[in-house]
């Protein structure tokens, strides 16, 4: 059996627990510059405010006093996101965490009488110690237990938990699925389904195997399989990433190349700092920029392109270096730039990097290899880098970024901790 944790309305929920009079009202979360909304509570969400919406279209809502606004506090949401995770995995055998704010729990060797019980105590642990309100889906499959969980979230009547574990839940539950919820499925594929017939998750999960399988090939019949309750999606042996992605919207947009080009750097250099703390190493390298989609009296550009490395690597000089290359390739005069990135991936460990027959950089490679981990053992984790390359801004790569409603850093931060009077 597999239960699914998911943290309700996370980044509203961690905004709660330190600010209790935002409870039952609408409040929303922004992305980095306060551009659009990434985070609703059920209140907001009431109000008919969708995900993306830019803040200014929703500025008459928090003028008139009806919506509350929240700059995003990652360092916050990621502390309490870990309090919660270690809290599980303290109470089951396995636990894989599946984003920020999910998880599945492994229930193997646990019996099944007790895993309701088991379920609620976590329920009720997790609120009581973090502030947390949770919702638990458990099945015979993970995507079951994705659908069982949406259960546990949506009907308070189930009390946080929802379980799937026989075939008579298994069949109502799908019958009341939309199949644009289903895992594996989504919104995108919706409407092809629908077009065929198929609207609900039963619809899907009655299909014939071999016409799921030509239409949708391994991967839908995989999940066909799942919704039917047999295993496809097994326990994860490896949680290692496969991309790391490091970008900004900035809050005026940026037509310069050199100053565009130096936040690139930023970027890049936090990405190969994040792939060394990991242990792995990335072969490629990508380098996007953006104009602002929101502004229709500008040109429109969404430029990217792959820098591909002769062998995988970490140190912040080949990382950089190939993403400022990319950079150089994409960047065009006469365009506002609203958002730049730079993504990391084809990631190994740092122990498999296959090293080219004829490596002519070989030691370059290990003095810029010995260089970044001096970077890493000086530069401070949270405060201005002591150490970096001159393609860089100075300070940190935040700076510049508008957070003008952000909560304070309450459980990370010296200066910030909650003042009780």
């Amino acid at each position: 059996m597999y239960a699914l944790v998911d943290c309700n309305n996370f980044f509203v929920s961690c905004e709660r627990v330190f600010r209790p009079q935002l409870e039952g009202k609408a409040v929303v979360v922004l992305s980095n510059n306060d551009g659009c909304v990434v985070a609703r509570s059920n209140e907001s969400k009431a109000l008919g405010i969708k995900m993306g919406t830019p803040l200014f279209q929703v500025r008459g809502l928090v003028d008139s006093g009806r919506l509350t606004v929240c700059s995003s506090n990652y360092v916050l949401y990621s502390d309490m996101s870990k309090r919660v995770m270690t809290i599980l995995a303290d109470s089951v055998p396995k636990i894989e965490q599946y984003s920020i704010d999910e998880a599945f729990l492994v229930l193997e060797g646990i019996p099944e009488a007790s895993i309701p019980g088991l379920c609620s105590g976590l329920v009720e642990k997790i609120r009581k110690w973090t502030g947390i309100p949770v919702s638990i889906g458990v099945a015979p499959t993970k995507t079951l237990a994705k659908i069982a969980g949406r259960f546990a979230k949506k009907y308070r009547g189930y009390k946080g938990v929802c379980l799937v574990d026989d075939d008579r839940k298994r069949l109502k539950a799908l019958e009341l699925t939309p199949v644009s919820e289903v895992w594996g499925i989504g919104r995108r594929l919706a409407p092809k389904l629908a077009a065929m017939g198929i609207n609900t998750a039963l619809d899907y999960a009655e299909r014939p195997p071999e016409w799921v399988k030509e239409h949708f090939l391994l991967h839908g019949l995989r999940t066909q399989m799942e919704l039917n309750g047999i295993v496809c999606v097994e326990a994860e042996t490896d949680t290692a990433r496969k991309s790391i992605c490091c970008s900004r919207s900035f809050a005026e947009m940026i037509e310069e190349k050199d100053p565009l080009a130096r936040r690139v750097a930023d970027f890049a250099a936090q990405c190969a700092r994040q792939l060394r703390k990991e242990g792995t190493a990335a072969q490629s390298v990508t380098t996007f920029l953006y104009t602002n989609r929101f502004r229709e009296d500008l040109d429109q550009y969404y430029p990217s392109h792959t820098t591909r490395l002769a062998a995988a690597a970490c140190n912040t000089q080949e990382i950089v270096t190939a993403a400022l290359e990319a950079f150089g390739i994409i960047y065009r005069d006469g365009f506002k730039y609203k958002k730049a990135g730079v993504i990391v991936d084809d990631i190994v460990p740092e122990s498999e990097i296959a090293i080219p027959l004829f490596d002519f950089d070989a030691d370059l490679r290990r003095k810029n290899d010995a260089l970044s981990k001096v970077m890493d053992r000086i530069n401070p984790v949270a405060a201005p880098p002591l150490l970096r390359m001159a393609s860089q801004r100075e300070g940190l790569y935040t700076e510049g970024v508008r957070s003008d409603h952000r909560s304070g850093r309450y459980t990370t931060d010296w200066n910030e901790l909650i003042e009780v009077r």
